[in-house]
């Protein structure tokens, strides 16, 4: 079980707890399945997926098919979440959130993808933390309209919406499902979290 700042691979998955203040504890397990807890924190992240460094388009077709059970009590998302480079981007695909649906911005559009509705956002962090340090950086977001815990993602259908409205990924460095809070408290167990890949 972790609590405080800590990355590594277990069992073919590579695993991550950040968070900048607060309680937080992580439990990893097996086939990339992991719980989770937090309470008091400014932000956290908890988060098990897969190393890449290769450009997206090369990855093939990579889904994620995962299970939770999910108990935010505030500001909170469940979400395919990871990080390019060259260009820097750090991308959320959001299935649930707690009190409030990021990211609070103008939808470039909505497109469907298994099955869900998602709409498409870019926003931009200025001079915060990033895989390579404080960074400026922009964000992708495929947030669904309706909520849910359970299901297949198809992350390279998200990859291409977004290529097509502009919004270009580089060298994927990560692609994990991920637990994020923020000011605010809750758990989460993530029971499945099998990814796939085919050309």
């Amino acid at each position: 079980a972790l609590t405080s700042n800590a990355s590594g691979t277990f069992d073919g998955y590579y695993y991550e707890l950040w968070k900048d203040t607060g309680n937080t504890t992580m439990t990893v397990y097996t086939q990339g399945r992991f719980s989770c807890q937090w309470s008091n924190i400014n932000n956290a992240l908890f988060r098990t997926g897969k190393k890449y460094n290769q450009n997206w388009q090369s990855l093939g077709t990579i889904r994620i098919t995962y299970s939770a059970t999910y108990n935010p009590n505030g500001n909170s998302y469940l979400c395919i979440y990871g990080w390019s480079t060259n260009p820097l981007v750090e991308f959320y695909i959001v299935e649930s959130w707690g009190n409030w649906r990021p990211p609070g911005a103008t939808s470039l559009g909505q497109v469907t993808i298994d099955g869900g509705t998602y709409d498409i956002y870019r926003t931009t962090r200025v001079n915060q933390p990033s895989i390579v340090g404080t960074a400026t950086f922009d964000q992708y977001w495929s947030v669904r309209t309706s909520k849910r815990t359970s299901g297949t993602v198809t992350v390279t259908d998200h990859f291409r919406a977004w290529a097509n409205r502009g919004l270009n990924l580089g060298t994927i460095d990560q692609i994990t499902l991920c637990v994020e809070g923020y000011q605010s408290s809750g758990s989460a167990n993530i029971t499945q979290n099998t990814f796939s890949q085919s050309s």
